[in-house]
């Protein structure tokens, strides 16, 4: 076994009857044999995020005989969940991420020691959740988390098994800052907010997730085991409309401001800020322009100026497949590529409500109308997805 295994070197435990039939595929490989079903049995892994990445990699390590699995996760089941999170079952939506997960994976292997962490991952308590573990998985879909987990890993000496999806297109690799670059290394500043959209924005692929969280489970167990060359120093693209899977090399970078010669990064930070996700005003969230006018509506605020007659014009900025899925009555189509030469259309006195999925592209319209001179423009905070869980629960919600 390799001497680049993150697990502790302490002994290992001993194999049971039935653990030697369970696990019968893995002893006859010279690679894993029985030491390394030990150490399996002995590795501490954590997922953060129990969503389309964390399903498959949950259900393979804990099917493998990991000793302990931990999953971070604050989320509840959704239905539009169940499309790619294969750990979730219909009768699940409603509850708790991490709880149903745990009732799939104790059926899958009762011998894993399950620990829940049903939480945010923030600044205040990854250092104490992920310093528990000998792996990080990265199975989170925001860049917030995922300079988080990083940034925790590197203070911690943990390696991040990073994966990302979007679309048709995956990213898989290993952030180990002490054996190679970090994410910092590849991505030093996080794009603009409005630039990114969500998964939940531009859609994914269900089979997309199984194939990268599947990828960042075969990593971890590689680390575990100290075998084969990992991703360390190297990020896979994955193109599952081509079916074509790329390599490029990465390099520490010597400037990182994390794992560089010269690190400035010695603590956790405010990682929505610096993001730039918006700032809060009031305690409800609003993000405020440069004349302290907020710029996003709550989704009950605009329900209850619609109630009282106030006069609101809805434009609704997604695209039309999205419109016939589900739209607020009352309710103008305007692409968020039209808005620019359709922005006459709109008086500019007039109380413009943008609309979109999550709230993201609704927000940029909303900036653009105002920059347009729709002094009045805002954005619907959280989108069609708020308006169906505050508002109209009989929306069909996607």
């Amino acid at each position: 076994m390799s001497r680049h295994s993150p697990l502790r070197s302490s002994g290992f435990p001993d194999l049971g009857v039935e653990e030697m039939q369970r696990y019968a595929r893995h002893l006859i490989l010279p690679e894993v044999g029985v030491e390394g079903q030990r150490r399996l049995k002995a590795a501490r892994v954590v997922i953060v995020g129990a969503g389309g990445l964390g399903s498959p990699a949950a259900l393979y390590l804990a099917a493998a005989g990991v000793g302990v699995l931990g999953l971070v996760d604050s989320d509840v089941v959704e239905f539009s969940n169940l499309q790619r999170q294969i750990l979730h079952a219909t009768k699940a939506v409603g509850t708790s991420k991490v709880a149903s997960a745990a009732e799939r994976l104790s059926d899958v292997n009762p011998g894993v020691e399950l620990v829940l962490h049903d939480a945010r991952l923030t600044s205040a308590n990854a250092l104490a959740i992920l310093g528990d573990y000998d792996v990080v998985l990265d199975g989170s879909d925001n860049f917030p988390t995922r300079y988080l987990v990083n940034d925790a890993c590197a203070l911690l000496g943990k390696p991040d098994v990073y994966g990302s999806i979007f679309r048709f297109d995956g990213q898989a690799s290993v952030f180990w800052a002490a054996r190679g670059p970090c994410y910092r290394c590849l991505y030093r500043e996080p794009p603009p907010p409005e630039l990114v959209p969500s998964c939940a924005e531009g859609g994914v692929l269900g089979v997309l997730p199984g194939i990268v969280g599947s990828l960042q489970a075969l990593e971890a167990m590689k680390l575990i085991l100290g075998v084969g060359e990992t991703l360390v120093g190297r990020l896979l693209l994955v193109d599952a409309l081509r079916m074509r899977f790329r390599e490029l090399a990465l390099d520490k970078d010597p400037d990182c401001p994390l794992c560089g010669e010269h690190p400035s990064i010695h603590e956790l930070v405010d990682y929505e800020a610096f993001c730039g996700v918006g700032a809060t005003v009031d305690g409800v969230g609003a993000t405020m322009n440069d004349d302290e006018v907020p710029l996003e509506i709550e989704a009950r605020a605009l329900d209850a100026q619609l109630r009282a007659g106030t006069p609101v014009v809805l434009v609704d900025v997604r695209e039309p497949f999205e419109w016939e899925i589900c739209r607020i009555p009352g309710s103008l189509l305007m692409p968020l590529g039209d808005v620019p030469r359709r922005v006459a259309e709109l008086d500019r006195g007039a109380a413009v409500v943008t609309v979109c999925h999550t709230g993201v592209r609704s927000l940029d319209a909303a900036r653009f109308l105002r920059s347009s001179g729709i002094a009045k423009a805002r954005s619907l905070k959280g989108g069609v997805a708020a308006w169906a869980a505050q508002v109209d629960r009989s929306m069909a919600r996607y």
